[in-house]
């Protein structure tokens, strides 16, 4: 009608953007990725769909998609902090912790202590089983977990992220995938499950040790569930070295890193191979998609680290990786929130090939 006011326009709020994390395990480094994960919780913008973790990446998952479900975005900070206070406080009390001395002479790294270097001889002369013939002793993870996790809430909550841990069967030599409703405390243990320092994980008449030698972490879950096309991974294990390692720390803390790169390595090459199909027309959808790989690292401040310092769970030295995962995030949202959904923000053929 002539003359009645029009009704002021109501600006409506972006939907967020979904994305994928695939989250690396590698002992309490990943409280580098604990950081990361606080930074992209005060992105509005951002909304996780799904998380692919193994190891500490599974663990961390698992504290992420409970406290989303328990409490939104201040649930999963609260149950992130949760978690990594209870590491650091348990750590507290480890035999293997650096003297004030020795963190004076050698930082994080523990692998010049006394007590360390007879760790290291023991686990390299017998075996779990050997050490504890009647399975006496309790994973201290199992007890971390136990006081900070009800992975309950991942199965009754709609809101919850959709959550894959890998673990590595034993007799089989192939990667399992647990999908949400199968996530146990059990099942993150048989993700985190070392051989040399834990017996393996039972679970429904299987063995499982680290998922880290067939998955770190495994990819495909997410976009093979139909997830959303943006995938980033959270890279704590160095890529590369300039340098040759030539002492015996330098060669192991080497060779780890290229062995749990390993399976990453061989499934960002086939994502790529599949994607520059995709580009060509090849292959079209919608029974081929079209995914967007981003890469949150810091490799110049890993690269710092040796191997021992992943069994470092000192509060000065977690808190320094949290802070530096936060600044790792932010620098990455800085320069390539726009490219979510339109572009990979990282050189595949460059990084994996």
């Amino acid at each position: 009608m002539e003359g009645t006011p029009t009704a002021p326009a109501v600006a409506r709020r972006a939907e967020p953007r979904k994305v994928s994390l695939a989250l690396q395990g590698g002992g309490t480094h990943g409280a580098f990725t604990w950081g990361v994960l606080l930074r992209l919780l005060e992105e509005e913008s951002l909304e996780v769909a799904a998380i692919s973790g193994t190891s500490a990446g599974a663990i961390n998952g698992a504290a992420f998609a409970q406290g989303i479900a328990a409490g939104g975005r201040d649930g999963a900070r609260a149950a992130l902090d949760r978690l990594w206070g209870e590491i650091g406080a348990r750590a507290a009390f480890s035999p293997l912790r650096n003297s004030p001395l020795e963190r004076l002479l050698w930082g994080p790294d523990l692998s010049n202590g006394f007590a360390w270097q007879a760790f290291d001889a023991l686990t390299r002369a017998f075996s779990p089983y050997q050490l504890d013939p009647f399975s006496l002793t309790m994973n201290p993870l199992r007890k971390v977990l136990e006081a900070v996790l009800d992975l309950s809430v991942l199965c009754t909550h709609p809101e919850a992220p959709r959550l894959f841990v890998t673990a590595t069967n034993v007799r089989s030599g192939k990667p399992r995938v647990f999908a949400r409703h199968e996530v146990t405390l059990d099942a993150l243990l048989a993700s985190a499950c070392l051989p040399a320092l834990f017996r393996a994980v039972e679970i429904d008449g299987e063995a499982y040790w680290d998922g880290g030698f067939l998955g770190n972490p495994a990819l495909w879950p997410l976009y093979d569930s139909g997830g959303p096309p943006d995938l980033v991974l959270v890279g704590i294990n160095p890529l590369s070295r300039p340098e040759i390692p030539q002492t015996v720390q330098e060669i192991n803390t080497r060779v780890n890193e290229i062995g749990f790169n390993a399976s990453l390595m061989y499934e960002m090459r086939a994502i790529e191979f599949v994607q520059r199909l995709v580009d060509q027309g090849v292959l079209k959808p919608p029974r081929y998609q079209r995914l967007f790989i981003h890469l949150i690292e810091d490799e110049a401040r890993m690269r710092e680290l040796g191997l021992s310092s992943k069994y470092n769970g000192d509060w000065n030295f977690l808190t320094t990786l949290r802070e530096n995962g936060r600044a790792a995030a932010d620098a990455w949202l800085a320069e390539h929130r726009d490219d979510l959904g339109v572009r990979d923000s990282v050189d595949l053929r460059a990084r994996f090939l």
